[in-house]
């Protein structure tokens, strides 16, 4: 009769690991993805979830849509605004006026820490929203409009 290790409490063992990485590490911004997590433990998807939801429990980290999952530090503020948003800041703290080229997706997915696609569905909701024009296969996305911030009370 073979031994088997006992799966139970395993993504808990996973996530001290993750978490002692993080203590040891204080530049970690970003969790390892599932796909690390799972061929480093040999493991399931379902239970490096399970690690990453103990995770999330403790105020370790977080999930970010589009994105790897982030270490939550205390004392460090986030811009947990969406992309877009974001994106329509870079044409008022870059000076950029109506006309001028928008850098490419590529470049923003680089500079974001994101994917490419995660940055052309910002990209297309600002086009949409009338602030950039153009885009599309080889084409430059230009400002259209400069964006107006809103004032908070």
């Amino acid at each position: 009769m073979s031994q088997q290790a006992n799966p139970r409490g395993t993504f808990l063992k996973i996530a001290e690991s993750v978490k002692k990485r993080i203590e040891d590490d204080p530049t970690m911004t970003l969790l390892p993805s599932l796909a690390e997590v799972m061929r480093g433990y040999k493991v399931s998807r379902g239970v490096a979830l399970r690690a990453f939801s103990v995770l999330r429990q403790e105020g370790v980290a977080e999930p970010v849509p589009g994105e790897r999952w982030r270490v939550v530090r205390a004392g460090t503020l986030i811009d947990r605004r969406p992309l877009d948003q974001r994106l329509a800041e870079l044409i008022t703290t870059e000076g950029l006026e109506v006309g001028e080229a928008f850098p490419s997706a590529s470049t923003l997915a680089e500079r974001f820490g994101v994917s490419r696609p995660t940055v052309t569905k910002a990209l297309e909701k600002l086009e949409a929203a009338g602030v950039l024009a153009g885009g599309g296969q080889g084409k430059v996305r230009t400002v259209r409009a400069v964006p107006v911030r809103e004032g908070r009370s």
